[in-house]
């Protein structure tokens, strides 16, 4: 009885992880970019480290990374669909690991999402707010909405190689499934044994003990 309650809490930790993470995430990202248009020029870059990196303050109409710029309803729509889809898929999660790479992404997404429902040009169409540049790796302008999307699908995959479930078990790796099957194997060889071995005991009596009553009369008479 003690089970289901033990898994019920750790579903509430999990999914309370989940949307502290995606409110860290929106409310850095929303904070920052409303920084960024009150106090960096449109268009003119800003060292921070050098080369290195630089604020570039520039609104995109496209997906992360300046991606496909004329197609925003598009993304706007598949934005919404991944934010649903989170949300939904939240009640099976019981991991905290898989709760705060869902919560970054659902930061992130719902980051990006913001800016095209409610900026200009218009719902559904706005242009996203971009203004990181990192020109030694990649000549792409992106978002801290961005980053986490991108660290959250790394995290994603890491725990997708090493067997992490979503309600926290590892799962098999293959030496480990043959070493299981080599153990279930062995045990069950060994219960007809130990039922022989039972079986067979009273027939290991001593054989210079009498069998039955006959046999004991007739040794008497001789």
């Amino acid at each position: 009885m003690s089970r289901p309650a033990s898994r019920a809490k750790v579903s509430v930790r999990a999914i309370a992880a989940l949307a502290f993470a995606a409110v860290v995430v929106v409310a850095l990202d929303q904070g920052v970019k409303a920084l960024v248009v009150a106090n960096l020029p449109y268009g003119t870059v800003v060292p921070v480290l050098g080369n290195a990196l630089q604020l570039l303050y520039v609104r995109n109409p496209g997906a992360a990374f300046s991606f496909a710029v004329n197609m925003t309803w598009v993304f706007s729509i598949v934005s919404t669909a991944v934010v649903v889809a989170i949300i939904v898929f939240a009640r099976r999660i019981r991991s905290m690991w898989w709760a705060l790479v869902l919560g970054m992404l659902l930061g992130g997404a719902l980051g990006n999402l913001l800016d095209r429902l409610f900026r200009e040009p218009g719902f559904g169409r706005g242009h996203v707010v971009d203004f990181i540049s990192t020109p030694w790796m990649m000549p792409a302008i992106y978002n801290i909405a961005d980053s986490f999307i991108c660290v959250s699908m790394v995290i994603f995959v890491l725990l997708v190689v090493f067997g992490v479930n979503l309600d926290g078990s590892r799962a098999l790796t293959a030496k480990q499934q043959r070493a299981a099957d080599a153990a279930g194997s062995g045990a069950g060889a060994s219960a007809p044994d130990a039922a022989g071995a039972s079986t067979s005991a009273p027939a290991s009596d001593d054989p210079r003990a009498p069998r039955d009553g006959r046999e004991s009369l007739g040794h008497d008479a001789t």
